[in-house]
């Protein structure tokens, strides 16, 4: 069982509290990304559960049983950091063996685990090879196989791929993800990629300057924030935001519209403006529009679209994806839509 309970944990350095009260559960199993903005918390809330920061109050509960106190090596759990960590005086195969020679285990035991992990991360025909031999990518995949041969209660991520190149990034998300399903093992994934979250994640977990803002699965964050925070951060290009009297009136103090829910037309539409940036990636193009009625908008359509800067367009946003927010930021029902 791999069930992690966080009761009312805090943590503060001195008299500034970076942590303040709060509850999470991550269920046996789950694949769980910790999301936000740099400072938000998301580091300091994963070395709390490793044991690598002692809280201020509260409990963590690992099992069942309480690990408040525990030494991260009494938890049972293991974890990936963003540097490899690996030593480069030695090859792959006793890299991922260390911490099993460290535990005292009997040679042949040794070697079951570490082929088997290098089975499961495609890392067999370089067991002989040296960090310095590898690739980032490989170098990844030795630093998870390390974890893998501990066979613990859960694994903790620390964002492992951030010293990736995009394409090795997407590769390994792939990879990690499938791992997960194959170990079916809990997994704790520190990112500030929201793509990476959305990709991954079975529960996201937005923190915002220490505290939860949502928690839930990446469609659930996407079609239906809480608030314009995670309106916000979850989804790319961000999320439109129109303040005035179009929000006015629809009741709100603000309007949100994703641009991937904005009709692009040349002819007629809502609001009208004029192209600033077309940026064409192939697949997609994303527009920027200068409206004198609502301001800067963006709108992302499929393919390639024929606009180019100075042009003058229109926007129309979707019938029921329009979303709406208090003056405090806080969502509010979508009843009421632009005609």
């Amino acid at each position: 069982m791999g069930e992690i309970v966080l009761k009312q944990i805090t943590k503060s350095f001195g008299d500034v509290s970076v942590i303040p009260p709060l509850d999470l559960t991550i269920a046996d199993g789950e694949f769980v990304v910790f999301v936000g903005p740099s400072g938000c918390g998301k580091s300091t809330l994963l070395r709390l559960i490793a044991g690598l920061e002692d809280v201020s109050s509260g409990t963590i509960s690992i099992d069942g049983k309480d690990a408040t106190r525990l030494p991260p090596a009494g938890r049972g759990l293991a974890m990936v950091f963003q540097s490899y960590a690996l030593y480069p005086h030695m090859t792959v195969r006793n890299n991922i063996a260390f911490p099993l020679k460290m535990a005292r285990l009997d040679k042949a035991a040794i070697d079951r685990k570490v082929e088997a992990a290098a089975a499961v991360l495609n890392l067999t025909g370089y067991l002989d090879r040296r960090p310095g031999q590898l690739s980032g990518g490989q170098r990844q995949r030795v630093a998870i196989g390390r974890a893998i041969v501990r066979e613990p209660t859960a694994f903790l991520f620390d964002e492992p791929l951030s010293n990736l190149d995009a394409a090795l990034r997407v590769n390994m998300r792939l990879e990690i993800s499938e791992l997960h399903r194959s170990l079916a093992t809990t997994m704790i994934y520190v990112t500030h990629d929201q793509v990476e979250a959305m990709t991954m994640a079975d529960k996201i977990v937005v923190l915002n300057a220490g505290r939860i803002e949502q928690v839930g699965s990446p469609i659930e964050l996407y079609s239906r924030p809480c608030n314009r925070f995670v309106a916000g951060f979850i989804g790319s290009p961000r999320m439109n935001f129109i303040e005035g009297g179009e929000a006015a009136a629809e009741g709100a103090h603000a309007i949100g519209i994703r641009p991937e829910h904005l009709a692009l037309s040349t002819e007629s539409g809502r609001w009208s403006g004029t192209v600033s940036v077309s940026e064409h990636l192939g697949s997609d193009t994303f527009v920027y529009v200068q409206s004198p009625e609502v301001g800067t908008l963006v709108a992302r359509a499929g393919g390639e679209v024929p606009v180019r800067h100075g042009d003058r367009v229109w926007l129309t946003p979707q019938a029921g994806k329009l979303h709406r927010f208090d003056p405090q930021g806080r969502a509010m029902s979508r009843e009421k839509v632009l005609s």
